[in-house]
């Protein structure tokens, strides 16, 4: 099974018209793939580092970096990971190559899928990682944080959404919300 680690807990403010906001940056393993996944827009990329020290990382030792959709506050550090592979909603990028994804369920490993999830933004797309404790949807701004207001602002199809939510919400145990801590799915008896 793979394992999932917060390594910095995202954050998103509002204070006199002036929005403060950071993306959840999150470690996934499984065997040999180290994945960072939405590395954020730190004021100060030696948070991250440091971070990954303490789980005995560097960034060289990254080997996939995963943005979860196209906004800076989600990718503005991806340029640390130098030998790293790209992973976006379009496909795999390494150095100047890119492969084209050729379905809308993608694989990387046996614990690690990737599902295409628009509405916040059109290239919206989550990871399920098959975890000891259930599957773990790392979903961007799919959902904001817990307890979030339903209504996304930010939202570039409504209806989209909704739908990702929802299939987000019926594939996870866990959510790793794009802008919070990670918090179990109350899954509702039908």
């Amino acid at each position: 099974m793979a394992e999932v680690k917060i390594l910095v807990e995202g954050y998103e403010t509002v204070s006199m018209g002036e929005e403060t906001a950071c993306s959840t940056i999150t470690l996934v393993r499984d065997k040999n793939i180290i994945i960072i996944v939405d590395p954020g827009a730190l004021k100060n990329q030696k948070i991250l580092v440091d971070a990954l020290r303490k789980e005995g990382l560097t960034v060289n030792d990254v080997n996939f970096v995963c943005i979860t959709h196209s906004h800076l506050d989600h990718y503005k550090n991806i340029s640390i990971f130098q030998k790293a592979s790209f992973v976006d909603y379009s496909g795999l990028w390494y150095e100047d190559k890119f492969k084209e994804w050729d379905t809308d369920d993608i694989r990387l490993s046996d614990n690690i899928r990737i599902v295409k999830t628009p509405g916040h933004n059109y290239d919206n797309i989550t990871l399920l990682v098959k975890t000891k404790e259930g599957v773990v949807a790392i979903c961007g701004d799919v959902f904001w944080k817990e307890n979030y207001p339903k209504d996304d602002r930010y939202a570039t199809d409504k209806k989209e959404l909704e739908k990702s939510r929802k299939k987000v919400l019926q594939l996870a145990d866990w959510i790793v919300p794009g802008h919070g801590g990670m918090y179990k799915v109350k899954k509702v008896k039908t």
